[in-house]
């Protein structure tokens, strides 16, 4: 396809464009210039993922929470902390915890008494908690969504300032990562983060897990990004390290000359 040379077009003619990261974020920000709009509304990406696998049919639909380095929201999630042990339940409360207890918590939670965003709990309690398992479903504690473990304060720092998403209609992300009126580079940030933090559910010897990717404020129209140097260079990295070991290997290998 080629490309319009006029301002005002018929879009199904011609490619649709894309942009570098820091080009639509400028352009977000001239949008929200010239209408007028709240400067402060968010900043949302709309992730087209390929969840095909070259082992198995497909990756199974995921959530995860990520810790972005530049955080957009003043309120926190409420997290509750199952443990037993009295030191640990005050580094709990300590670290803004919302509720803090062990078996007798099991009781509220199913009948919905108790109602927070997120729950960690210590490996020592884990066994007493299975009567949760069908009611949290995805939010039970466990290490691979790093919700069990011993290190509380860190757990508590990851699901309370923490972003959460999920994939929605099999292959789709959408999520807020920031404001309008944050600094170019700070969106850019938080973006790549969550770009990163998606790719690791897909092994990177298969096609890469994201595929395409928009860009919107709250009353902007989606632009198309350019996902060069957006994705993690996994393999890349992997393929120089393997060819320095095959260069060590043949320089050991070579005989001396006298």
């Amino acid at each position: 396809m080629s490309k319009p040379v006029d301002d005002v077009y018929l879009t199904w003619y011609y490619e649709r464009p894309s942009y570098d990261v820091e080009v639509a974020v400028g352009m977000l920000k001239k949008f929200q210039e010239l209408d007028f709009t709240n400067p402060k509304q968010y900043v949302y990406i709309n992730v087209f993922l390929d969840m095909a696998l070259q082992k198995k049919k497909k990756v199974d639909p995921f959530s995860s929470v990520v810790l972005l380095p530049y955080r957009f929201r003043d309120e926190t999630n409420k997290v509750l902390v199952f443990t037993e042990n009295e030191q640990e339940a005050e580094i709990a409360r300590e670290n803004g915890a919302a509720v803090v207890g062990g078996v007798e918590l099991i009781k509220w939670i199913l009948e919905d008494e108790i109602q927070v965003d997120f729950y960690v709990a210590v490996p020592a309690i884990i066994p007493k908690l299975i009567p949760l398992r069908s009611k949290l479903k995805q939010k039970y504690p466990n290490t691979r969504r790093n919700s069990l473990g011993h290190d509380i304060p860190k757990m508590l720092q990851l699901f309370r300032e923490g972003l959460e998403y999920a994939v929605e209609d099999e292959h789709i992300i959408k999520t807020r990562i920031a404001r309008l009126d944050m600094p170019t580079e700070q969106i850019v940030a938080n973006l790549k983060t969550v770009i990163h933090d998606i790719c690791k559910f897909k092994p990177s010897t298969d096609d890469p897990l994201v595929q395409k990717l928009l860009i919107r404020s709250s009353s902007s129209e989606c632009l198309l990004l350019n996902l060069d140097g957006l994705l993690p260079q996994v393999e890349k990295v992997e393929e120089e390290e393997k060819n320095a070991d095959d260069d060590e290997e043949k320089h050991v290998q070579e005989p001396v000359r006298t």
